[in-house]
């Protein structure tokens, strides 16, 4: 007989399997036909900088074969220094995306791009190579950005502020209506179940002006959190999702879509449907960027039973002290150690899902919150181990989720206030949706002698200019999630000295 995960794990490689089968390899067809819509409607983005290259991205919607897309790079805007051109496939299995990895160009360099498809030209995007020796790194945090809660304006201000990257933490898509208050718009459809539902929710978030400009104007990094697949899943455990084997189903599904609207490497889509996500990017010695996945590989909180969902708070945990899950899972928590070992920079950047540190909560010393990481005090403290074994010279988590700011001093041991502080979390708001638990979010200062800042009120991003000396940060707040002409304007701002852990207020 074979165990609920056993059969769960053959119904997710079958699930798997079925989406990747396809004519990958077959020989794709000429775009010899003019286009009658506009091929490029989903937009064009960047991703995955590296010194010598990127990743580029489109997506060729309602092919019914392999097709060629043709691309140009260029060194300057009017496309008359060609560095790179050619074509790349758009493959039907994968919904005519293109993800085009180009290497071999120079460092610290400045590129445009545009791509070619049946007599159509695209929107012309920026990208830019890492310096062999960065000065600097002006980075944008975002996470949670719900269609119908909100117009997405914040990405307006991160290309008005010149961001070189934005990383996006999670919550990318939002597949279903939730929360009080009126909407400014409406997904018109259904919780989507299936590969074209999730593709169709994709496309509708790329519609977003402010959003396909930002990907046309700055690369991205991502990872997800649950609500790209459904509210409170991890691993192969459903949030609300009755039927097991439906579930599975429904996160191929959901991982697919993903991977066919995101700029990322080709190499992430495993056989097996797996979305290999976490990774490191490397400003030189300057900033290492480690982005972890802490909804994939999951296993139960010792706090939540088998049959209970983990949303909301747990008033009494008698076997938190007895933790044995993982956020991150066996696997992804070796490679962290190794990659904290062996990408020393200045900075180490852990970019994560949700709040790191401990939150004590109004109703006692033992409630807590088992989606953040309270739920896995044991792996959090695996995580902070590592940092400490590969001698991190100047450690920042960030993280998103839970629809406010705060900043944190990450304590080795958050029963002793007064003990050394090992590391600064900075946590941005949603950037489009409902604000956070307040009965559970006010008194947190107060309760948690670790948490130096929290805004409760606000959605927007995070903005960081990383130094070698510093790194200065603003929190950028949206004036009004219902103006679609909405700025953004700066309600805090602080610095994290060099060898000095800890948000400096």
């Amino acid at each position: 007989m074979l165990g609920r995960r056993q059969l769960l794990q053959r119904a997710a490689a079958l699930a798997a399997t079925q989406f990747l089968a396809g004519p990958l390899h077959a020989r794709p067809a000429a775009s010899r036909a003019r286009a009658v819509v506009d091929p490029f409607a989903l937009g064009v983005a960047s991703g995955e900088p590296a010194a010598d290259g990127f990743v580029l991205w489109t997506r060729i919607a309602g092919l019914n074969e392999d097709r060629l897309v043709g691309y140009e790079i260029s060194e300057d805007e009017g496309f008359r220094r060609i560095a790179r051109r050619g074509n790349a496939l758009a493959p039907l299995a994968r919904g005519g995306a293109v993800h085009l990895e180009a290497r071999g160009l120079e460092a610290g360099r400045r590129y445009f791009y545009r791509f070619h498809y049946a007599g159509a030209v695209s929107r012309t995007g920026t990208v830019a190579t890492i310096a062999a020796t960065p000065a600097q790194l002006r980075l944008a945090l975002t996470s949670c950005q719900h269609w119908e809660h909100g117009w997405f304006t914040a990405y307006r201000d991160m290309i008005t502020n010149e961001a070189e990257v934005v990383l996006q933490v999670g919550d990318y898509i939002y597949e279903r209506s939730f929360g009080g208050g009126p909407n400014v718009r409406s997904f018109g459809a259904p919780d989507p179940q299936t590969l074209d539902d999730y593709r169709a929710r994709h496309a509708l978030y790329r519609s977003d002006p402010d959003l396909a400009a930002a990907h046309a104007a700055i690369p991205f990094l991502v990872s997800w959190d649950d609500h790209e697949v459904e509210n409170d899943y991890f691993a192969d455990r459903a949030g609300y999702t009755g039927d097991p084997q439906a579930f599975v189903h429904r996160r191929a599904a959901a991982y697919r879509a993903y991977f066919e609207h995101m700029p990322l490497r080709p190499s992430v889509l495993r056989p097996d449907g797996e979305v290999r996500l976490y990774r490191s990017v490397n400003w030189s010695d300057l900033a290492a960027l480690h982005i972890l996945d802490t909804r994939q590989y999951r296993t139960p909180s010792a706090c939540v039973a088998e049959d209970e969902t983990a949303d909301g708070p747990i008033a009494r945990c008698a076997l938190a002290g007895q933790d044995s899950g993982s956020m991150l899972g066996p696997e992804q928590e070796a490679w962290f150690g190794w990659a904290a070992a062996t990408r020393p920079a200045r900075w180490s950047l852990v970019t994560q899902q949700t709040l790191f540190s401990r939150l004590a909560l109004p109703d006692g010393p033992e409630s807590l919150y088992p989606q953040f990481w309270d739920g896995y005090a044991a792996s959090r403290t695996r995580l902070l181990d590592a940092l400490n074994t590969a001698k991190t010279r100047n450690a920042v988590i960030l993280g998103g989720d839970v629809h406010s700011f705060w900043l944190n001093d990450v304590k080795r041991d958050f029963a002793r206030p007064d003990g050394a502080t090992v590391a600064t979390e900075v946590v941005t708001s949603c950037l489009a949706s409902r604000s956070g638990p307040e009965a559970l979010f006010e008194p947190a200062p107060a309760l948690n002698p670790h948490v130096r800042f929290r805004d409760n009120a606000h959605a927007g991003y995070v903005l960081l200019d990383i130094r070698s000396d510093r790194i200065e940060g603003s929190l950028r707040a949206v004036s009004n999630l219902a103006d679609p002409q909405a700025t953004c304007h700066s309600l805090r701002t602080f610095a994290i000295e060099d060898r000095r852990p800890g948000a400096l207020i």
